[in-house]
């Protein structure tokens, strides 16, 4: 049954990227507009489904393994069959799209290169055709990057890892194209714009439209992807499930639906992903007004303990059972210069994370920079074969181990850290950049969001620290204004710290800080 489009007008911003014409070309705009009709109701119906489920868990509903989906969970299916190129995915890094980044990614060593277009991006017009472009290129065998400092040119080498593409979640908007003056989903034109343009060169060179999926929160929201998926195929002609999803698993309520995200996703699905940091973020979101489930340092929540714990191990066993991979979660740290003591100090710790993920049975894990590449092969050397599909945790975390509260202290140190990566990451974000190095770590939207949100369900409840105070407003604004002052000056700094005050002070936590962020960003 097909479906007439209305007639309609998409209305792209000028861009002063050389070659941006080429990708916003007549019949990308007609089928980015088809995209829109078709979904963007449900999508804002599916948004609106999250914000009724919110109220319920703040009324006391307790997350749980939906009943109407019993069948799915108890019954014996399995995912659809996974590309070559796609088996091996046991070091993946991921990454802005800038023309160096991508270049470096590719050639690092690592199976796969995700290419960022969510948390990693600071989504200025610009940014996002120009990191559209540098993926065409690759495809196109043209990509290459001379560094206007020092001249050194990057060129990829005969074996670049295999390119994944992440487009925005469902909650972000693209204000920069409108049809009939609404915006397009982020998502839609991130999907939309790379599948049009490299789809058929990527099957060409042995390889495919591949995609991770940010942010799900239910089946539904996995269905709606489906659906986007097939419309996308039969638009060029390709076999259903050409394109293959990877589905990070980075909120509390997508935890408990990962069979139905599997099952709704069951001709392109390959695998789902620990997103570790945004799933301390959801975490502390949907349980944000249960004075029971005070967190502790951020730095205490590690995945060897607790809810992190168990729903990684419950990953690994829903995802083996049904023939997809189980991907582990992102390391953050990056090489320490001129302290090899510290440097040293920070490999052990990954080479421990890693050696944790494939003990427990993961097939692949994240990195987030070249330089750790090496230590998570050396790390994945144990895996017998190219992934671990045959390998299930003895036994599978249920319920109750899904919601264990981490233990730790809440300390002002841990509150000082959030203020202080949390403001310096926003103001990086508003000037551009989605992937900021901060104390030793390549930071992304998801850190900026734990600080945030984790400040502000401490002052919400007043939450006693280590030393015996509260940690209430009074406390909050002392912090505030030092951890501000020794900042170094740098561009948004106060709007960052504005903005970041009054997400911290709003009686109702904000869902994400990239939509009141976005209207700032130039």
């Amino acid at each position: 049954m097909s479906t007439v489009l209305d007639r309609t007008r998409a209305v792209a911003e000028p861009s002063g990227v050389p070659g941006a014409s080429e990708l916003l070309t007549p019949d990308v705009l007609e089928f980015l507009t088809e995209l829109h009709q078709r979904f963007d109701a449900r999508r804002r119906s599916l948004l609106a489904a999250r914000g009724d489920r919110q109220e319920r868990l703040d009324a006391g509903e307790v997350p749980d393994f939906p009943e109407a989906t019993r069948d799915i969970r108890e019954s014996e299916w399995r995912v659809g069959e996974i590309p070559p190129d796609l088996q091996d995915r046991r070091v993946e890094i991921t990454g802005p799209t800038n023309a160096k980044m991508v270049i470096n990614a590719l050639n690092s060593g690592a199976k796969v290169f995700m290419a960022d277009f969510e948390d990693a991006t600071a989504p200025t017009w610009d940014e996002l055709l120009q990191g559209q472009l540098n993926l065409r290129a690759r495809w196109q065998g043209t990509l290459g990057f001379t560094d206007p400092a020092s001249g050194k040119q990057y060129r990829l080498n005969d074996n670049p890892a295999v390119l994944i593409v992440r487009p925005r979640g469902w909650h972000l908007d693209e204000r920069h194209l409108t049809i009939d003056g609404e915006p397009i989903a982020g998502g839609l034109f991130d999907f939309g714009l790379y599948f049009w343009h490299n789809a058929k060169a990527a099957i060409a060179a042995g390889s495919g439209p591949y995609f991770y999926l940010p942010k799900l929160e239910s089946r539904f929201e996995a269905e709606l992807w489906s659906e986007v998926f097939s419309i996308a195929e039969t638009k060029l002609h390709l076999p259903r499930g050409t394109i293959k999803a990877t589905v990070l698993i980075e909120t509390l309520p997508a935890a408990f639906e990962m069979d139905e995200i599997l099952f709704a996703l069951r001709e392109h699905i390959v695998g789902l992903n620990c997103g570790r940091w945004d799933y301390i973020f959801s975490y502390i979101k949907r349980f944000g007004r249960d004075p029971s489930r005070l967190t502790p340092d951020r730095s205490a929540m590690t995945m060897d303990k607790a809810f992190l714990a168990a729903y990684s191990l419950r990953l690994i066993a829903t995802c083996h059972r049904r023939g997809a991979f189980a991907m582990g979660g992102m390391s953050a740290f990056i090489p320490v210069k001129g302290d090899e003591a510290a440097n040293q100090a920070a490999m052990d710790k990954v080479r421990a994370d890693k050696q944790r993920e494939v003990g427990n049975g993961h097939d692949g894990t994240w990195v987030a920079h070249p330089a750790l590449v090496p230590v998570a092969i050396e790390a994945f050397a144990q895996m017998q074969g190219p992934n671990q599909l045959d390998k299930v945790p003895p036994q599978v975390p249920g319920r109750d181990e899904m919601l264990e509260m981490h233990q730790g202290a809440r300390t002002e140190g841990g509150a000082r850290e959030n203020i202080r990566v949390g403001v310096q990451y926003i103001a990086a974000w508003l000037s551009g950049r989605g992937a900021v190095p901060l104390y030793n770590l390549m930071e992304d939207a998801a850190t900026a969001e734990i600080c945030r949100t984790q400040l502000w369900q401490w002052l919400r409840f007043e939450a006693p620290l280590e030393d015996g105070r509260k940690f209430d407003r009074a406390l909050f604004e002392q912090l505030f204004e030092e951890e501000l002052a020794a900042i170094p000056d740098q561009p948004h700094l106060d709007e960052a710290a504005g903005l970041f005050r009054r997400m911290i002070l709003d009686p109702d936590v904000e869902e994400f800080l990239t939509l009141p962020a976005y209207p700032l960003l130039n």
